[in-house]
């Protein structure tokens, strides 16, 4: 297992490489060798590559390929006048810690590839030419987490014919075009997209924000969504959960969607729940742009938020069968537009659905002690409830602490639960800091107990982002609260 260096700036290609005091110049004297499994390739920091780098041997699963960097400073940076990495049918690959930019083609290129893994690298302005991301085609187990692709022309991230994908807590913004969506997946199977933000509220004439075309046992949960022509549009697939995700921003056409389902083909057993499904136009829409006769059966709606739609939370205007139940729907906003055929036939039930008022808000009031530590909240909950209903929670905090990023006294926090997460992902507090998804409400409140008492609510610390660890269960619990 050997390290090879390279640096732009101070290397020569007559250097035998495997030193940072005698690293190579260009990626040119890298692909000469034959890499073997276990061997490392390390960037300089501060080094600019203006060419393409191809990968053309493989590593094992124990003993991955690895590009990286070294050093201290700026990530290195590729440019190219074609893809920024390429590879054909190398496999066990792994990149990570670099940039890549200004590209013709791709940041990323795989083709009939196997294993690999893109991590903290950086992407920004590609597909120049030709347009693409992050693309990879055919073979199996493709991870992308904590990376960041933004201001692309075409697909951020375009995978095909892949068994096994993990996109792991990526930011996608900004992918250009009238066939650009920030992420599409087709005909893969064993697929899971989770802790992504993904927003095309930027993009210029963009299609959508997450595409996913006959997928197989796929899971998407837990991202933010925004943006785009629709949101999620998960077509012709079989075992399907989409849960616990925040879908918003979405229009621009008379169909738009939140999440779309029932065209391309056959679907069958999807489960779509705990979603938050807000500021757009349709909610779900079980439906198809043509007549073709597709099997759309077992579709379980249920458990879903939404609010300020301007059409329904639920459309089904093919043949389809499943059940709509359970959901939190905005009084201003229409329950369901179902064909008359399809209430006739009695295959798409809709049943146990509440409504809330947009404007009803629950209120609190913190009594900071001091700077992380325990905080006081009192709060009366009996006056705007709805039973079942997934209402909106406000604190107005009185006093000054840090304990979301030094807000002031009079400020509020506003607070909505959908799926398992008490506070709204990545959206700034008063004071631009980013709480994420905390804490589960049921914690906060975790025990059965008399409306209007004082809580306490643990702060692990006094930094603005806060992680699970920071809530801690509390007694009280009103009945009714968000159930």
């Amino acid at each position: 297992m050997t390290i090879y260096y390279v640096n732009s700036a101070t290397g020569a290609n007559t250097n035998a490489g495997t030193s940072e005091d005698a690293p190579f110049a260009s990626f040119s004297a890298v692909e000469a060798l034959k890499l073997q499994p276990g061997d490392s390739v390390l960037l300089a920091a501060g080094s600019v590559f203006n060419e393409q780098f191809d990968i053309k041997y493989s590593g094992t699963v124990s003993a991955p390929i690895t590009i990286g960097s070294y050093g201290i400073g700026d990530a290195p940076v590729i440019h190219s006048p074609g893809d920024g990495i390429h590879s054909l049918y190398a496999s066990n690959i792994v990149i990570e810690n670099i940039k890549i930019s200004d590209t013709e083609g791709a940041a990323i290129y795989g083709g009939t590839v196997s294993n690999w893994t893109v991590r903290n690298v950086e992407i920004d302005h590609t597909g120049l030419s030709r347009s693409g991301s992050v693309t990879f085609r055919t073979g199996s187990n493709i991870t992308i987490e904590n990376t960041t692709i933004n201001d692309v022309n075409g697909d951020g991230v375009w995978i095909e014919k892949i068994n096994g994908v993990t996109l792991l807590n990526n930011t996608v913004t900004n992918a250009h075009g009238t066939t650009a969506d920030a992420v599409q997946i087709n005909d893969s199977s064993n697929i899971l997209v989770s802790g992504n933000l993904l927003d095309q509220t930027g993009a210029v004439t963009p299609k959508g924000v997450l595409t996913i075309i006959r997928p197989v046992d796929a899971t998407v949960e837990g991202n933010t969504i925004i943006g785009g022509g629709f949101g999620i549009s998960a077509q012709a697939g079989t075992n399907i959960a989409i849960h616990d995700n925040d879908i918003s921003g979405y229009g621009g056409y008379s169909w738009s969607y939140a999440i779309g389902l029932g065209d391309s083909g056959d679907t069958r057993n999807y489960d779509i729940s705990g979603n938050y499904i807000h500021d757009g136009a349709w909610g779900v829409a079980v439906s198809s742009a043509g007549t073709t006769s597709y099997v759309r059966e077992n579709i379980d709606v249920h458990n879903n938020t939404f609010d300020d739609l301007t059409q329904a939370a639920l459309k089904v205007d093919r043949p389809a069968s499943g059940a709509f139940h359970d959901n939190a729907i905005a009084s201003d906003v229409t329950p369901y537009s179902i064909s008359p055929a399809i209430i006739a036939a009695g295959t798409f039930p809709v049943s146990n659905n509440t409504t809330f008022e947009d404007t009803g808000l629950r209120l609190a009031s913190l009594d900071v002690q001091a700077a992380g530590e325990t905080v006081h909240v009192t709060a009366d909950l009996t006056t705007t409830g709805h039973d079942g209903v997934k209402d909106k929670v406000a604190l107005d905090k009185a006093g000054h602490a840090n304990l979301f990023d030094d807000s002031v006294s009079g400020e509020t926090l506003q607070l909505r639960h959908f799926g398992h997460g008490v506070f709204d992902r990545h959206e700034p507090t008063p004071k631009g800091g980013d709480h994420d998804a905390a804490a589960d409400f049921t914690d906060l409140f975790a025990d059965r107990g008399g409306i209007g008492e004082s809580h306490l609510l643990e702060i692990a610390d006094v930094v603005s982002h806060h992680g699970e660890a920071d809530a801690a269960g509390v007694p009280g619990h009103p009945d009714g609260l968000l159930h």
